[in-house]
């Protein structure tokens, strides 16, 4: 029952339970005896999609039954959520379901594999998923990747969205930027730089591309060295002999046609004894 499941998602949902699904039962089972799985990590669904499903669902049925587990209140939805929620708004009160015995591990694994068939799962929202299998079950990043039929590389790239700020990641979530925007976007030094920058990609319709160019050169522009202007050779002579005349240190400072000459005194009298110095000087 269920096996082989860490390599099901390549196969599909339905490749899972078509070994004995000849030999099972389809039960007409009534939605109020029903609940969400309670590791789904999807907690939103589009409005217009289920409205549509749900048309459909008034015309044709629930043409895919869903799959069940059986619960102490009731039944599990481990496989179907949408088409549950479909059913309630065409105003149904029963719908097809598989019952299949399950534990809570492989409960967590079908939610999870399920939300990443989605075909409008955005990047932020697969990364969530991963996040969430491996909270749950306690996995690396490299177990949840041979689990789920997916490179370690891969997940790890994908994860890297979460370190994103809110802003940034509400944006992916409303398809204002990329994933590779989003990624791209972690080369920045700050928060604040990335924030600024997502909006300027938003505002410029930056490819990923062009926005690697802009962060590198940006970058580059940050960490490179002020170059120390060399003084030339006749001044620091002039600040030595002034040195050693005053006996305090001397910077001098000039450009083509001004400059300053700067005498650094610690103490009032040290300031006096500069000051009779130079006066006797004249």
């Amino acid at each position: 029952m269920a096996r082989g499941l860490g390599k099901g998602l390549g196969r599909g949902l339905d490749a899972l339970f078509q070994e004995n699904q000849q030999d099972e039962l389809v039960e007409d089972i009534s939605l109020s005896e029903l609940r969400p799985n309670p590791y789904q990590p999807r907690h939103e669904f589009d409005e217009q999609a289920l409205n549509e499903l749900s048309e459909s669902i008034k015309v044709h049925g629930v043409l895919q039954p869903i799959v069940v587990r059986k619960s102490v209140k009731g039944y599990d939805i481990v496989v179907g959520e949408r088409r549950f929620r479909a059913s309630k708004l065409a105003g149904k009160v029963k719908i097809p379901a598989i019952v299949k015995q399950l534990t809570d591990t492989q409960m967590m694994e079908l939610a999870v594999i399920e939300n990443l068939q989605r075909e409008d799962l955005n990047p932020l929202e697969e990364a969530k998923s991963y996040q969430f299998l491996m909270d749950k079950l306690n996995l690396t990043q490299a177990e949840t990747a041979d689990r789920l039929g997916k490179s370690r590389p891969y997940i790890a790239n994908m994860l890297r969205l979460m370190n994103l700020p809110h802003a940034v990641k509400d944006l992916i979530d409303q398809k204002k930027i990329s994933g590779g925007h989003g990624r791209t976007l972690l080369g920045l030094k700050s928060e604040e730089e990335m924030i600024s920058v997502a909006k300027k990609v938003i505002a410029e319709s930056m490819s990923v591309r062009e926005l690697e160019k802009y962060i590198k050169d940006l970058n580059h522009t940050e960490a490179k060295p002020k170059k120390e202007k060399k003084k030339p050779v006749f001044l620091v002579k002039h600040e030595e002999n002034l040195k050693r005349h005053l006996g305090t240190k001397v910077e001098i400072s000039k450009s083509r046609k001004k400059g300053k000459i700067a005498i650094e005194f610690t103490s009032e009298e040290e300031f006096n004894r500069l000051i009779a110095l130079l006066e006797n000087t004249q």
